[in-house]
């Protein structure tokens, strides 16, 4: 490692590249396998990864960035701070518990990470909380690596974001009482020989009050203070720092990594007290897999030679939210891959681009900066009908009147019962999957099997006496890739995995160019499933703002050109659902708070596309048939109007874990058609009790009219296993009909 922070990477994949670390750990919580096997896969990826990118060239290599399930919990952990009620014997199964839950306690509760697919647990701070050096995996991972040859930069939560992030009676209140813990930690790392720690303060990409700016120029100023310490790198990832830079400048800190591609370079040559700094820029997009033009990015970051003292490159943000290795994909068209880069790619573009701003260019240089000729998939039809769109394709006739209609025709109870699309993906339909795919299975015959399990799942779904079924998707991998498989436009990966939350994977598809559908998807499948019983079936579909920011997304046009042509493939498959006699048609968008822009000047462009492209998916629909919506895992206050907005007939949100808080945002914005907070955590493999269901059914039932309320789980159940799956629905429709006999 150098002297100084030189061309780098802010984090790096943890998972494996074959999601090596998603099987031990499930293993382990199975049983399978022991501690002492889970800690040496842990101890193999750590290990790989380290050499891999000091053998690639970086200057200076993060470590640290290893978690078995969150960095925000890894970092409740080191500073003692994990609820007391998930104490078990030992560490690591208290760190799970307050992940997972136990059968006795339920975990922290989930929610995104800025304006990711990322998922972290919600830290809970209050006057209680007692801070305290609880442990040492940053040290032990520096001893690690240092042992390997590897002098590492160790990588830790900021103080003021952790604080920012949490729950609780006004964590900020705790700061000086947490830098305590940051100040001892810091020494300690001084006494290991450590050179430079690298603390991430991502909160400060958003707006702050003066307040929260203050709280992170004393967080500093204190840390910076230390004596005989490190020296400091502060990180601002997923936006421009905006005020927090001339906070952070202002402090005795060293470096100061700024993201240039969610952000941009406006305002840094102003700040004078960054001239006396290491300033890294972040031109290497760590949240997309588009190849660098390097030009472009050498430029940028030689525009901002006089702002600093020295300015290296690096990455934008982790490298945590793209896939590996993209030489590991076969399957890729060329005129596809030609434009990708993943992870290690990555990698190798900041190391070309660090030698570049110190020698100048060289022949390697040359070659490598030549960008991919190949040009986007065009379809002329469809972006004439994106031009054509007018605001009445956007509307539906108004709720009462739909409401009307929809009560005629479906005849549901008050309290009605469903889940949110998926049932749990057994070994068996897996290994169908995998088949079809080697071709040990014909499609008739896999087509037979999923027919199979669909019946069985009706059949399970009329026992339970759920009121709405779903066909249960067992014929889908992932709600966003199965509609990626099917629409062209789309590109899809074999092993380019990306870590959710805990060691929940996606494969995230890959939008190169304009987006249609050639033929109906769902339609069979849920023609199918209603054709086996005389309740109503969900079609199921997920929306056009989920389906980009669950994919990697075409950089060449605005994003609301691109949601509107996915908008419009759903739009005619809601239409043929229809004419296959499905009355209630499901168009999820989870990920509707995700895209948010940090920044509130920003977001009014955005809400208006996103709200748009969803009305524009549905708005062609019956005035009988009703479209349900489904959100989870957001801080819905910030987009309680967009919900609105969207006008679906029924909108079903997370609530189990944070006990219906939702329910204040919804009354107080006067909310007025049906709504289904969860009652079920599924994230949790802990199955509810049939009081605690019915705790938490009186208390919507209390706040939302009996007619419009909907009694359901708070997300898929794909993740879970039947002999969880089971008793909870039975609870589930248990404590509806015991509070539904209350109402008179």
């Amino acid at each position: 490692m150098t002297s100084g922070i030189g061309a780098t990477v802010l984090g790096y994949p943890r998972i494996g590249p074959r999601r090596e670390l998603k099987r031990a750990v499930e293993q382990y919580w199975a049983g399978r396998i022991g501690r002492d096997a889970l800690l040496a896969t842990a101890k193999e990826l750590r290990t790989s990864t380290w050499l891999e990118l000091h053998d690639a060239g970086l200057d200076s290599v993060p470590s640290n960035t290893f978690s078995y399930y969150d960095q925000v919990l890894d970092t409740a952990a080191l500073v003692g701070a994990v609820p007391a009620r998930f104490r078990q014997d030992h560490d690591l199964d208290t760190y799970f518990a307050a992940a997972r839950g136990t059968d006795e306690v339920p975990p922290l509760e989930m929610t995104k990470w800025f304006d990711t697919n990322y998922h972290y647990l919600v830290p809970e701070i209050d006057q209680d909380t007692v801070f305290f050096l609880a442990g040492g995996k940053p040290i032990e991972e520096y001893r690690e690596a240092r042992a390997l040859g590897v002098d590492t930069r160790p990588v830790l939560l900021g103080p003021v974001t952790f604080l920012l992030l949490a729950k609780g009676a006004d964590p900020l209140a705790r700061l000086d009482d947490l830098l305590a813990v940051y100040v001892e930690l810091l020494g300690a790392l001084a006494t290991e020989g450590v050179s430079w720690v690298q603390f991430d303060e991502p909160a400060f990409a958003a707006d702050r009050t003066e307040e929260e700016l203050a709280a992170l120029g004393r967080a500093y100023d204190r840390l910076a203070a230390v004596p005989n310490r490190p020296k400091l790198l502060v990180t601002g990832c997923y936006g421009s720092l905006g005020p927090a830079l001339p906070v952070l400048a202002g402090s005795a800190v060293e470096a100061i990594a700024v993201d240039l591609v969610a952000g941009s370079t406006e305002g840094i040559a102003s700040v004078p007290a960054l001239r006396d700094k290491t300033l890294v820029a972040g031109v290497i997009d760590g949240r997309n897999v588009w190849r660098a033009d390097l030009r472009q990015a050498l430029a940028k970051a030689v525009s901002l030679a006089g702002a600093a003292k020295e300015v290296v490159v690096g990455t934008s943000s982790t490298l945590l939210h793209v896939p590996y290795d993209l030489d590991a994909e076969t399957g890729l068209a060329p005129e596809v891959r030609s434009r990708l880069a993943f992870a290690r790619q990555k990698v190798r573009e900041v190391v070309l681009l660090g030698r570049a701003l110190r020698e100048g260019a060289t022949g390697e240089w040359a070659e490598q900066a030549v960008q991919a000729t190949a040009e986007p998939r065009r379809d002329d039809a469809v972006r004439a009908k994106v031009a054509a769109l007018r605001p009445a394709d956007r509307l539906r006739a108004p709720y009462a009147e739909r409401a009307a209609a929809q009560d005629a025709l479906l005849g549901l109870p008050p309290l009605a019962t469903t889940t949110i699309g998926s049932f749990p993906q057994t070994g068996e339909i897996r290994t169908a999957r995998a088949g079809l795919r080697t071709g040990d299975l014909t499609q008739a015959q896999y087509e037979e099997r999923m027919r199979a399990e669909i019946a069985r799942v009706i059949k399970l779904q009329e026992d339970i006496g759920l009121d709405v079924l779903v066909h249960g998707e067992p014929e889908r991998n992932d709600m966003v890739q199965y509609f990626a498989e099917h629409l062209d436009g789309f590109a899809t990966t074999e092993l380019g995995w990306v870590q959710s939350y805990g060691s929940r994977c996606v494969r995230p598809p890959i939008i190169h160019g304009d987006v249609t559908r050639p033929r109906p998807i769902t339609v069979d499948w849920a023609s199918y499933a209603q054709s086996l019983t005389g309740k109503p079936v969900k079609g199921m579909l997920t929306g056009p703002v989920t389906i980009l920011a669950w994919s990697f997304v075409r950089d060449d046009q605005p994003l609301g050109q691109t949601a509107d042509q996915v908008a419009l493939a759903l739009r005619e498959e809601i239409a043929d659902l229809e004419a296959a006699g499905i009355r209630i048609i499901q168009v999820d968008e989870p990920a509707l708070r995700e895209l948010l822009p940090l920044h509130a000047a920003d977001q009014p462009e955005y809400l208006e596309w996103s709200v748009g492209s969803f009305q524009l998916a549905v708005a062609g629909a019956a005035v009988g048939t009703q479209i349900h919506t489904h959100l989870c895992y957001s801080e819905f206050s910030e987009v309680i109007d967009a919900i609105d907005g969207l006008g679906a007939d029924v909108t079903t949100i997370e609530a189990a874990r944070s006990k219906m808080e939702v329910l204040e945002d919804l009354r107080a914005t006067g909310f007025s058609r049906g709504v289904g907070p969860g009652v079920y955590d599924i994230h949790s493999p802990r199955v509810p009790s049939q009081d605690e269901v019915i705790d938490l059914v009186a208390a919507a039932a209390a706040a939302v009219p009996p007619k419009r309320l909907w009694i359901n789980p708070d997300c898929g159940l794909k993740t879970r296993g039947y002999a969880e799956v089971e008793p909870a629905l039975r609870h589930l429709v248990t404590a509806a009909r015991k509070v539904r006999e209350t109402l008179g």
